[in-house]
């Protein structure tokens, strides 16, 4: 008898330890499941990793996006938020990438998208299905439109515009010439190109040049930009315009290869954006007139500013975002930046004063007398 109340003690014993394992469990499974579900709430997150904060950048052939903007961006959201997570992804120009990069974002629970866009109309979409989600979307260097954005963040872009046209014209009036222009725009898909573009013309158009030939560049594409001047070339002849516009460093390259590659010389003035390293080299050797310098620094830190607050649940900061932009759905919370001009008489007081280039890598080979000409010492 007195055995079979022990051995019955023993069976409540095991069968308590049991049910109280697999409460354990469950809990823990529990748990585990909210995380997970909470991942593509703008209120929730992994408690194993912090918020996910998602990166989308558009392309590559732009140098910025890879060596200025990204590291920056990461650096910035690591030093605020030692445990938030970043999920970063590139397009390559690429419109539907971007539209599977976002979907897989928001799949691995994003709690906000940094999104600068490809194709600016087509990126209303991973808007509208991050909202689904209650993720909010910060659009970052290109505006969306027509999407209910959080918040915005990018440069005066017709301003940039009017910076490039007033430098070239200035610069060729300076020199006595008249005559025709050569005019490369961005890729038609952005926003911004449009933007740059507008402020161009609203400068070109009434200063007594004129646009003999005008392209948009599909991509940005250098390569395309070359082919494009190399039909203005042929159809104008080689002394046929006495400038060109380029909207960026990468086509201004490409439009300076093609009249290199016809012998012209010397070259006329050509614009440029983005202070890349090759530009800002063509720029000291006198192949290239100006460029246009976005200090990447404080847009990239003030957008991962904006997307930490965001991924919390917190309200755009009205002190940092102060203007009001029409996307054509609403007015967005924006943060827009000042852009300026660099040639070779400001080079040094500006993108290397700002360490924005390295003059170790910006005057190295054939530029070194050209940096020593201009005060810039490595």
């Amino acid at each position: 008898m007195k055995g079979g109340i022990v051995l019955q003690r023993r069976i409540r014993r095991v069968f308590l330890f049991t049910a109280m394992l697999a409460a354990v469990v469950l809990i823990a499974a529990g748990c585990q499941t909210n995380d997970n579900s909470g991942g593509g709430s703008s209120g929730g997150g992994s408690s194993s990793g912090g918020k996910k904060i998602a990166l989308l950048l558009p392309e590559t052939k732009t140098a910025r996006y890879e060596s200025q903007d990204r590291p920056l961006f990461e650096a910035k959201v690591k030093e605020l938020c030692s445990d938030c997570q970043i999920l970063y992804s590139n397009a390559d120009q690429d419109a539907s990438k971007q539209q599977n990069q976002a979907d897989a974002a928001l799949t691995n629970g994003a709690n906000v998208l940094v999104l600068d866009p490809v194709d600016s109309a087509s990126a209303a979409s991973i808007v509208t299905k991050a909202k689904a989600r209650n993720v909010p979307v910060l659009s970052y260097d290109r505006l969306i439109n027509n999407a209910e954005l959080a918040a915005y963040i990018s440069y005066d872009n017709e301003q940039v515009g009017k910076l490039q046209a007033t430098s070239l014209t200035d610069q060729l009036k300076k020199q006595g010439k008249s005559g025709s222009l050569v005019m490369i725009n961005g890729a038609p898909t952005d926003n911004n190109a449009k933007l740059f573009k507008k402020g161009a013309h609203s400068v070109l158009d009434s200063s007594g040049f004129k646009i003999a030939k005008e392209f948009d560049t599909p991509d940005w594409s250098p390569d395309k930009a070359q082919t494009e001047m190399e039909q203005s070339i042929t159809a104008l002849g080689k002394t046929g315009f006495v400038g060109v516009y380029a909207a960026n460093d990468g086509t201004a390259g490409g439009a300076i290869a093609a009249m290199k590659g016809q012998g012209i010389t010397p070259l006329p003035p050509v614009t440029g954006q983005d202070a890349e390293l090759a530009g800002i080299q063509r720029i000291l050797i006198g192949e290239q007139y100006m460029t246009v310098y976005k200090a990447i620094k404080p847009q990239a830190e003030q957008a991962a500013q904006i997307a930490i607050d965001l991924a919390n649940g917190k309200p755009v900061d009205t002190a940092l975002a102060n203007q009001k932009v029409n996307n054509g759905k609403l007015d967005v919370p924006s943060v827009i930046l000042t852009p300026v001009a660099v040639t070779k008489a400001n080079v040094k007081d500006t993108v290397v004063k700002d360490e924005f280039v390295k003059p170790a890598e910006l005057c190295a080979g054939p530029v070194a007398a050209a940096c020593q000409a201009a005060g810039i010492s490595t």
